[in-house]
């Protein structure tokens, strides 16, 4: 709580008038025994749900208990790309804006409330949490509205300063609840997720999730990079 009020804002929240919202992301997830390994820089036109995305892939891995290492970052740069466009209305956000800045509204919008009660719930709120970091921008109120849910979270915890997979500082937080762990790292300036892993135990443990969020802005086009 003391994090949402004390962050500011950023130089690309001042771009949100440009029509195209830009993310650039690498991600390590699990489908089925396989981890996957994808870099995507993504751009949607946020006035129609259209856009395009750019993605590098790695070979899948077949170690579901891999982590994750910063050389490996190196190798996308090697992929070969792959470009998909989007029609009108085929690209959309997590949530459809405007997103909700009270807190309440915004955690029912991501996890129903009717789960509060099951052990997955902590899981699922903060997924959700991520799950918006990743597909659209957000400016600093609603970087704040964010992080006022995950001060609700139950059972959340933090971990003190880390680095995230690129390197880059901030404060770790993790939430263990549904034979998972997830752990966040988030810009203590800005409030901006940085990266977010998520790693499950059981009968097949390791790994479910990494992700880094490299860049976010606003672009007057597809294909140019959000840099204010």
């Amino acid at each position: 709580m003391a994090l949402a009020q004390s962050i500011s804002t950023t130089p690309t929240d001042g771009t949100a008038d440009l029509p195209y919202t830009y993310l650039h992301t690498q991600t390590w997830a699990r489908a089925t025994n396989m981890i996957v390994r994808t870099d995507v820089r993504r751009w949607r036109r946020d006035a129609d749900g259209s856009g395009k995305e750019i993605t590098r892939r790695l070979p899948d891995l077949s170690d579901v208990d891999h982590q994750p290492k910063r050389d490996e970052r190196q190798l996308f740069a090697e992929a070969p790309e792959t470009l998909t466009r989007y029609r009108v209305n085929t690209l959309h956000p997590h949530l459809p804006g405007p997103l909700p800045t009270d807190t309440e509204t915004l955690a029912g919008a991501l996890a129903p409330r009717e789960l509060a009660a099951e052990p997955a719930y902590p899981r699922i709120l903060t997924g959700g949490v991520v799950g918006l970091a990743t597909s659209q921008y957000l400016n600093r109120e609603q970087r704040a509205a964010s992080l006022r849910v995950l001060a609700t979270v139950p059972q959340i915890k933090y971990l003190g300063k880390t680095t995230d997979l690129a390197g880059r500082p901030g404060l770790g937080f993790s939430v263990t609840a549904d034979s998972s762990t997830s752990q966040l790292v988030i810009d203590p300036n800005s409030g901006e997720i940085l990266a977010a892993q998520e790693r499950v135990t059981g009968r097949r443990s390791g790994l479910f999730s990494y992700v880094l969020i490299l860049e976010r802005g606003h672009t007057a086009s597809t294909g140019t990079i959000a840099n204010p």
